[in-house]
């Protein structure tokens, strides 16, 4: 993590295992990577990459704006819209969106979280 400005080619960025809770999966074996590159100094802001692999899982969001940089999936929000995103899309989620992800090919995002 740096305190500089900076620049990143997210493709080729390595990633660290986070792993899933167990409950949060639906289906399949999807595994989890990811990195936070900057994070505030309260914490409350955090700047990254994350990377999922095939399968369906479900998650609690929080304030987020995502770019997928390759991969896809579709996000089903409880009560509210389902999407599908791949390489360029952007999308928000809100605060407590409950949602349930089925990615379809690994996907890979940066992404910005207000906590």
């Amino acid at each position: 993590m740096t305190t500089h400005s900076f620049a990143l080619h997210i493709p080729d960025a390595a990633l660290e295992p986070d792993p899933l809770d167990p409950a949060q999966i639906v289906s399949g074996t999807p595994e989890v990577t990811g990195k936070v590159v900057w994070e505030s100094a309260d914490g409350r802001q955090l700047r990254g990459i994350w990377q999922i692999t095939p399968g369906v899982v479900t998650d609690t969001e929080a304030d987020e704006l995502f770019v997928v940089v390759s991969g896809s999936a579709t996000i089903e929000v409880e009560g509210g819209a389902t999407f599908t995103v791949g390489p360029g899309d952007m999308a928000v989620l809100h605060a407590g969106d409950r949602t349930t992800w089925t990615v379809h090919e690994t996907l890979r995002k940066a992404y910005a979280i207000n906590l």
